[in-house]
């Protein structure tokens, strides 16, 4: 097929790659081959080498099998960015059994529906969240075992004995009697430490066409659904991700580990390239944008995946002038659309360039990254990534493609693209077709074979009888010097079938009435598209790496009776 957005690419990253028959553990194992003694993981002072992290993770692995958990069974991970994490999530694989990120801010019901859905026969869980996923256990007998671990563990030895006051000062301090079905994750790693070679014994062969891992997805519907992922589809992912940069200094780069872990962008752009490529991760369990500069000036950070919200809040972060960010050589931009004056102030502000990227859990997750050296046009979420074929068919058929310039859905086809939903055959079926993911994204792309995002399918709004991009409108709201984050729903209205609602955040110290932004509006879109009412709102709700949530918004706006308000304003 025409492939126009090869030319596109920058030097040195080539349209095609001869993936390794690799499990994701072997990144591991062959970075600590290479270089045992380089640090792999920094965390507030504490350094675990490549040589550790290995032997850790086999450990774990080995009391994984101890515990039973057999090749193929599911293992929930809850935690933030702690070296536990990284641990826990390769451990697993070597045990042959398939991770399951779990959100750490879900609440009993959410926990439940995903564990119950995955089966999972264990989950690791900061000692913070236990009590959440005790009550779960109590009630749907799953997962069968939890083991705990705390934020001290692999603290540096005056940290670690401050902790526990720090803790108890800040009411965060818990005691949990770790007795089966509950474990201690420190103690299991010390019984499995048997130093000999008997510990490769114990665990069983994966294979590349084996599942790694099952990485939950609401959508825009809210039902989770549980993309099956094997090691292939991470190897190459990852893969992909180092050779779109060839310029990348393997065993010398510093990742910052702020972007979630549990969700596969942090795991692909963060994690895993950082392990494939022997370099270290400076790893946050939490985003702050203090600790953030801090971080990137002490450790001199090189590499940084965020999302939107991130990028904001360190470009307005009111003492980063302070530190030297100049270290900085490759930002990622992931998860929704970066609006243009983040994108520049941050870039001012450290000299890096941001590469917006896009991508999907189905995809594993990225398809699409805007070169990060050669010119791309505004707003482009990019070209596809190398072995990534990429087209844009009509909405009602999904079958004939658009003319270039013309919006439709996109669909993807790699190597990097989902087995398939877990248990979900019918979902499955409505979403992979003849080896093609239909992504429910509306996209164009111009001549060069550069792609713009549009809308989801879904967010799309019809009213009066005209169709409506809500992104298109949250852009003209952006363009109000008094607006800090902007976004459009449509609400159900009987006489338009849906009224535009647009959440407005303004700016710190700013002010703005709702007149003066409808106005702002009609200057520059066509009346249908013009928001009906406003709600000023102090932050948006969002997932913890930064998508607003929509359909929170259109919930509590139709609960809250705004439907009847929108259709008067009307």
């Amino acid at each position: 097929m025409e492939r126009p957005w090869i030319s596109q690419y920058d030097s040195g990253v080539p349209p095609t790659v001869n993936y390794p028959a690799w499990t994701v553990p072997d990144f591991l194992r062959h970075s600590s081959a290479r270089a045992a003694d380089s640090p792999a993981l920094l965390f507030y002072g504490a350094r675990i080498s490549y040589g550790e992290l290995d032997d850790l993770t086999t450990r774990f692995a080995v009391a994984l099998r101890r515990l039973g958990v057999g090749k193929g069974d599911r293992v929930a991970l809850m935690l933030p960015n702690i070296p536990q994490a990284v641990i826990a999530y390769y451990g697993i694989l070597k045990a042959g059994a398939v991770a399951v990120p779990t959100n750490p801010l879900y609440v009993e019901r959410e926990i439940q529906t995903q564990v119950t859905d995955a089966g999972a026969e264990a989950m690791v869980v900061l000692d913070l969240f236990y009590a959440r996923v005790r009550a779960v256990r109590q009630t749907a007998s799953l997962p069968k075992r939890i083991i705990v671990t705390s934020v001290r563990d692999y603290l540096p030895l005056f940290k670690k004995l401050l902790y526990p006051i720090k803790a108890r000062l800040a009411k965060r301090w818990v005691h949990i009697n770790t007795t089966p079905p509950a474990y201690d994750f420190h103690k299991l790693l010390r019984a499995a430490s048997l130093g000999d070679e008997s510990r490769s014994a114990d665990l069983p062969s994966v294979q590349p066409d084996d599942l790694a891992q099952l990485q939950y997805t609401g959508g825009t519907t809210g039902i989770p659904k549980g993309v099956m992922l094997t090691h292939r589809n991470v190897v190459v992912n990852t893969l992909q991700g180092r050779y779109w940069y060839p310029d990348l200094q393997e065993g010398r780069e510093i990742f910052l580990g702020a972007i979630p872990f549990f969700h596969c962008y942090g795991q692909s752009t963060c994690q895993n390239l950082a392990i494939a490529t022997g370099c270290s991760i400076v790893l946050l369990p939490r985003f702050h944008a203090d600790e953030v500069v801090k971080a990137i000036h002490r450790h001199r950070v090189t590499m940084l995946s965020g999302v939107p919200m991130m990028y904001t809040m360190i470009a307005e972060y009111p003492d980063a002038g302070r530190y030297d960010l100049r270290s900085l050589r490759v930002c990622l931009s992931g998860a929704s659309p970066l609006p243009a004056d983040v994108q520049e102030r941050f870039e001012r502000l450290t000299g890096a360039r941001i590469a917006e990227g896009y991508g999907l859990s189905e995809a594993g997750p990225a398809t699409h990254c805007n070169p990060l050296h050669g010119t791309h046009p505004r707003g482009s979420m990019g070209l596809p990534f190398p072995d990534t074929e990429a087209r844009i068919v009509d909405t009602e058929t999904g079958l004939h493609d658009v003319p270039v310039g013309e919006v439709g859905e996109l669909i993807v086809r790699g190597p990097q693209v989902m087995r398939g939903y877990w248990n979900r055959e019918e979902d499955t079926r409505l979403v992979l077709r003849d080896g093609w993911l239909y992504t429910g994204d509306l996209v164009r792309r111009d001549d060069r074979g550069f792609f713009f995002f549009v809308d989801r399918k879904k967010d799309v709004i019809k009213s009066r009888g005209e169709t409506v991009y809500p992104r298109e409108v949250e852009e003209i709201l952006y363009r109000h010097p008094n607006v800090k984050e902007a976004v459009v729903v449509g609400l159900p209205d009987h006489r338009y079938g849906e009224a535009l609602h647009a959440y407005v955040v303004t700016k710190e110290g700013r002010e703005v009435t709702e007149k003066e932004l409808i106005e702002h509006c009609s200057k520059d879109l066509a009346r249908y598209k013009v928001p009906a009412a406003i709600t000023f709102r102090r932050e948006l709700p969002r997932t913890l790496i930064g998508k607003v949530l929509r359909r929170a918004l259109r919930e509590e706006a139709v609960a809250a009776g705004h439907g009847a308000q929108i259709q008067r304003a009307v």
